[in-house]
């Protein structure tokens, strides 16, 4: 039977140096290297409290009439999630590098109030398991910078949400029910998913949604150049109303336009949509505007803003951007448990 650890993200209020000082252990980062290098800032996502829920408790009695071993773990900090992570450690290597134990030994189950947690937490796995450059070695594949990441299992702390932007549990088909999260992890095979990795230190497990919008809810036009591999959808010399960047399907849509067609966490590649206001005539010689949506697959997409800060959300974590961001895809590299 295996060990498994539920960890649970803090409140910033309940902890000096908590979230929104030196953890980020919301998915809001501010002191991590995407505000430290000057690339952007985001701002503080809603956390957990300190007291395991009702759905952690649940899931933790199942686990154990199941025989496994339990531990419960509220984190306030990267530093304390980090001590977690370091359970999931494979053996020593002899190039020394910190590797995950391809075992999996220990069973890690994520309790989360929203994606920008379950993305901080994965943003830990990376900075730990990523090798730098000048190191990396042989085994690693050729289209990765990082190895396989252990599986999660995701525990959802809310209700599943209808509409347009569901959380990523939903879009996946991960179960709910804390039993049955519990079942996914002892009886389960992982799922292995695509991870979006940017220039700003960060990753991003569902998608970014960025563009500007005025007090009454209404698009408002900004400029930036967008590149995805070889493709340029726009240049910068015209007008944006919406930029989406897709690896599932959380924003695939902005009210009732449909930005991406078919976002596949799974399949290698990110999908990438503009939406840009085009005047037209009619036939009787009126002027009106129609959104006209472009869009490309690709393994990288950059983000050039002309002027400015490009407000955006990214897996539900507000932001602003100020100066060139890259994504690119690191194909399967990261996995949840499931039936």
């Amino acid at each position: 039977m295996y060990d498994v650890v539920l960890l649970t993200l803090s409140s910033e209020r309940d902890a000096s140096g908590g979230c929104g000082s030196g953890g980020a252990c919301c998915g809001g980062t501010t002191a991590t290297s995407a505000d430290t290098d000057g690339t952007d800032t985001e701002a503080t996502d809603s956390c957990a409290t300190d007291r395991p829920r009702v759905p952690v408790l649940a899931c933790a009695d199942a686990l154990t009439a199941r025989g496994a071993l339990v531990q419960t773990v509220t984190a306030r900090s990267d530093a304390e999630i980090d001590a977690v992570l370091a359970q999931l450690d494979g053996p020593a290597r002899p190039d020394g590098l910190t590797w995950p134990d391809t075992d999996g030994k220990t069973r890690l189950v994520v309790a989360t109030a929203s994606d920008g947690q379950l993305r901080a937490v994965l943003r830990r796995l990376v900075r730990r398991y990523a090798p730098a450059p000048s190191r990396r070695p042989a085994d690693l594949r050729d289209d990765r910078t990082l190895p396989d990441l252990p599986p999660v299992a995701v525990l959802p702390l809310d209700p599943a949400r209808g509409g347009i932007q569901r959380d990523l549990a939903a879009q996946l088909g991960l179960p709910r029910d804390p039993a049955a999260v519990a079942a996914a992890v002892l009886d389960g095979t992982p799922r292995r998913l695509d991870l979006l990795r940017n220039d700003g230190g960060s990753v991003t497990l569902d998608g970014a949604l960025l563009g500007a919008a005025d007090e009454a809810g209404r698009p408002l036009p900004w400029r930036a150049r967008v590149e995805v591999d070889d493709t340029i959808l726009t240049d910068g010399d015209e007008p944006l109303l919406a930029c989406a960047v897709g690896n599932a399907g959380g924003y695939a849509s902005l009210d009732d336009v449909a930005l991406l067609a078919a976002p596949d966490p799974a399949d290698g590649q990110v999908e990438v949509a503009v939406a840009v206001p085009v005047v037209v005539r009619s036939a009787l010689g009126r002027k009106r505007v129609r959104l006209e949506v472009r869009r490309a697959h690709g393994r990288a997409v950059s983000v050039l803003p002309r002027e400015g800060k490009v407000p955006y959300l990214d897996d539900g974590v507000e932001g602003e951007l100020t100066r060139k961001r890259s994504w690119w895809v690191e194909p399967g590299a990261w996995a949840v448990w499931a039936v």
